[in-house]
Parts: structure tokens; sequence; C-alpha cells
């Protein structure tokens, strides 16, 4: 069974945006090109996908799905990078995924969601203190939260506590969630372990580049300075203890070192 359990890496397109946007006041009006992953991890148990990248949406009407935000962050992807139909293209069925986690839910990380009618045996699962949070964001965050991915009736929500940090989504040491607010309120990191590879952590937005990762810069988009730095010193002790493999959100340097779907991790 354990040749059952892989990690896929999917880009959902890139966002066009500015360095400082990503890295806090570095770079300022530079130009920058970031990639948007989301990723499968394939189980006996059910398929899970994690996040889904943008909203299909995107792909053909940026503008009417996103608002002003594409003044900011503008996607840039195909209708066949959105993540259903890349998943079908990959040779997978949404219908055998049983869990979309989210790490957060902002717009860069809500198209599974989004696509939710698309994953008829799905559960969602997040952070009570992101879906709070999404459904109600302070003024300055709200841009980056589109309520139309996630908002709406029927979702079958997992919603975990405070006390569920290191949450074990099969009880195998598989697949395990760990809370790292900062650049959001309720953000989660993953922690994939694999049969052959073993560790990898994947940081998303609590590490938004290896910049970040390495205390060199705070992300541009931030809920708490504070519990951001204190995020990557609880992630630097995860990945130090169990040899992981980093992966981080947003870095359009290291991103292309990792295997892409369809070739996998296992």
């Amino acid at each position: 069974m354990a040749d059952d359990i892989r990690l896929y890496m999917f880009e959902c397109g890139t966002l066009g945006c500015h360095v400082e946007n990503i890295k806090m006041n570095q770079g300022l009006g530079e130009e920058y090109e970031i990639p948007v992953p989301w990723f499968l991890v394939t189980h006996p148990r059910g398929n899970v996908v994690i996040d889904g990248g943008n909203a299909a949406e995107c792909a053909t009407d940026p503008v009417g799905h996103w608002g002003a935000i594409t003044e900011v962050y503008e996607p840039r992807m195909t209708p066949d990078q959105a993540c259903v139909p890349a998943l079908r293209n990959a040779g997978f069925d949404p219908a055998d995924v049983a869990f979309i986690l989210q790490s957060h839910l902002h717009l860069d990380h809500t198209g599974a969601v989004g696509a939710l009618d698309e994953f008829p045996n799905a559960q969602v699962v997040a952070t009570r203190t992101e879906y709070e949070y999404g459904h109600a964001p302070d003024w300055f965050a709200a841009g980056g939260y589109i309520q139309a991915d996630y908002d709406k009736p029927g979702v079958p929500w997992v919603l975990l506590e405070e006390g569920d940090d290191g949450y074990d989504l099969y009880g195998d040491g598989v697949i395990r969630m760990w809370r790292s607010p900062g650049h959001a309120p309720g953000h989660q990191s993953f922690e994939i372990t694999l049969p052959r590879t073993g560790s990898l952590l994947l940081t998303v937005d609590a590490a938004y580049t290896m910049d970040h990762w390495e205390e060199k810069a705070l992300p541009g988009f931030l809920a708490s300075a504070v519990d951001a730095v204190r995020s990557v010193r609880k992630l630097h002790r995860i990945a130090g203890r169990s040899g992981s493999m980093v992966v981080t959100g947003h870095d359009p340097d290291a991103w292309p070192g990792f295997k892409q779907a369809p070739e996998f991790y296992d």
C-alpha cells in the first residue's frame, strides 16, 4: 500500500507582482513573477488536494473574479492549469479526493474549494481561526479573501481547533498539519512523510521564499509580524527534527528545482 502514497506538485500559473509584495520593503516597484503551487497526495484511504491554487475563473475573467486586487497580483494562467483540469490531465479523478486541505483562505489558495462541485466526495479542512477570519476579515486583508470561492452553502467543513496542532489526517503520519499563523491568522503548514523520500515540509505562505525561511525578509503581506517570525522558527524545529525537504510557498528561484507533476515524490 505504501506504493500508493505519493506527492505531486502542481503549478496553477503565476502571479505578476512587485518584489515588495513578496519581500517586505525590498525591491520597491521592481517587477516580479511568482509561482502558484498546489499539491496532491495520493493515499489508499482517499486522495488529498492541498489548496488548489487560483480559482478557474482567473484564467478567463480575473478582474471579474478578483476585482481590484488584480492591480497588485495579476493572475497569469491558462484554463488547463486550474485545479480540476490539471488533475484530470494528470490522470486523476476528482471523485477520488477525500479531503481538500486549506493552508489558509487567501485567493491564490482556494481553487479547489472554489470548484467544490467537481469534488463530490471531499471534505474541506481548515483551522477554525482561518474560517472565522476569512468570513469577516479586517479591512486591510479583505482584498485577499475572495469569499465567492468558499462562503457558499453546502461546504463540508472540518474545522481544526487550537488543540489540534500537529493534526494527523489519516493517523498514519503521512499528512500532518502544523499551525503557522502570521501571514494569515489561521494559517497552517503541512508535513508530508513519504515511504522513500521521507519528510517534506510544505511551508505554504508561512514562508513565501527562502529569504523568508532564512530570516532575511518578512512576507510582503501579513496579519502579524510577530506570529510570522515565530511560525518560521517553529517550522525550523519541525524540519530539523524530521530532516525535511523544505518547500516554500512562492519562490520563483527554488520552485523549478522540485519535481513537477506528472513526476512525483514517493
